[in-house]
């Protein structure tokens, strides 16, 4: 139960509720304006590599950062105020959106090489009363991907349509200059004196259609490894990666008030369980690699450790979704048992690892289940066209590997 607010609990003067109010206003728009400030640092970062704190850093390298921060916040702004207008339509109480500022700069990763975050976390609204009928569920939990998506396509239409010339990486990696435009063919593959990684974005259906039916001239689409530094593109890569990550059908993220209110309960339990345990299933493909010695199966001994500790992880992350320890033991050991055959089958398959962080989250914080309403009635033809639409944007937006990082050839 949430404590009530004071001003409810005693007699309040005409200005205590004025103060209070804007006192809260003060938070949202604090959290905003730190978000906007990580946001930018982090957008000049990725585009350009200037990093606060490096010599010669001024305004400009500040300014730089807008490129990115604008789209994306406007993306992310027009998601979080898709739920809190359709909420307060139904007079359902709910908070302004909170922004998660998220900024550290380039900090060490990967053995001494160095990754830069986003600016953020995202943003929450935080519904303060619970939600009486199945369609107000699902009408809220809709608004937010369907006006995030809106604003994303937005997004990389402009930056499809905008797109530099291809000598503009050699503004970012000089050192490409030598290669020419075939720079590609040469830049990440030959020894180098000094280690360094390159970031690699995956890709999805819509991008690969504005790839080769939106923009002009393919020469102008950078190269993947170079995409972090075309801020626009980069911000509506990032702009799809979220709607989809909100659109997985688990639990009470949008998608799973989704399929609530297109399938009902029982449904949503199995569906929300099932998408739980592909996710965990591919991501760690590939983690735990199976060797053959003398004809037997086993690890190699400087890896002994890798099965006991993953099998103790995947424990965590199913704690809330299978409570029986029993049942949570058998889901764990058949989840490794099949990745293992998986990979005797098909060896140096891989799943996408970073998709544990967030099945880690989604199992400790949020579960598998979501909650009954008062009024659970089915939903109206109209509604339900909505849901399989929010389907199938989750199925144009999701890239099964967003993000990798590779490391570039080391002269011994």
């Amino acid at each position: 139960m949430e404590p009530l607010d004071s001003s409810i609990e005693s007699p309040a003067t005409e200005n205590e509720v004025p103060v209070n109010r804007w006192k809260t206003y003060g938070i949202h728009l604090g959290l905003f304006l730190l978000t906007l400030i990580g946001t930018t640092f982090a957008g000049a970062e990725w585009s350009e590599g200037s990093v606060v704190g490096m010599e010669g850093y001024g305004w400009s390298n500040f300014t730089a950062g807008f490129g990115f921060s604008i789209p994306f916040l406007s993306f992310l702004t027009c998601h979080e105020f898709g739920h809190y207008f359709t909420a307060r339509r139904y007079n359902i109480k709910t908070t302004l959106p909170y922004y998660i500022p998220f900024w550290l700069g380039f900090f060490p990763l990967l053995g001494g090489y160095f990754f830069p975050s986003i600016g953020t976390f995202g943003a929450v609204i935080r519904i303060k009363e619970q939600i009486k009928t199945r369609w107000h569920y699902f009408d809220v939990g809709i608004a937010g991907p369907l006006a995030g998506f809106v604003v994303a396509i937005g997004v990389l239409t402009f930056a499809f349509t905008h797109l530099p010339p291809p000598e503009h990486i050699f503004t970012i990696h000089p050192e490409y200059e030598q290669y020419g435009l075939d720079y590609a063919d040469y830049a990440y593959s030959e020894p180098r004196d000094q280690p360094g990684i390159a970031f690699v974005m995956g890709t999805n259906l819509i991008m690969e259609f504005y790839k080769h039916v939106i923009a002009e001239d393919p020469s102008l689409v950078p190269n993947t490894f170079e995409l972090v530094h075309y801020p626009w593109l980069f911000a509506g890569f990032l702009a799809l990666l979220f709607t989809a990550l909100n659109l997985l059908p688990i639990g009470q993220l949008d998608g799973g008030h989704i399929i609530y209110g297109l399938f009902g309960p029982k449904m949503h339990k199995i569906l929300s369980v099932t998408f739980m345990l592909m996710l965990v299933f591919y991501a760690g493909l590939g983690l735990i690699t199976p060797e053959h010695l003398n004809g037997m199966i086993s690890f190699r001994p400087d890896k002994w450790y890798q099965a006991p500790l993953y099998f103790w992880f995947l424990n965590i992350v199913f704690f809330r979704i299978f409570p029986q320890w029993q049942q949570r033991l058998m889901w764990c050991l058949g989840i490794l048992a099949l990745q293992l055959s998986l990979l005797l089958t098909f060896p140096g398959i891989e799943g996408y690892p970073g998709w544990l962080l967030f099945a880690f989250l989604l199992g400790r914080i949020m579960g598998a289940g979501h909650p009954i309403p008062l009024q659970d009635e089915p939903l109206d033809f109209n509604r339900k066209l909505l849901g399989w639409l929010a389907i199938l944007i989750f199925i144009l937006c999701f890239s099964p590997a967003p993000l990798q990082v590779v490391e570039l050839g080391v002269v011994d």
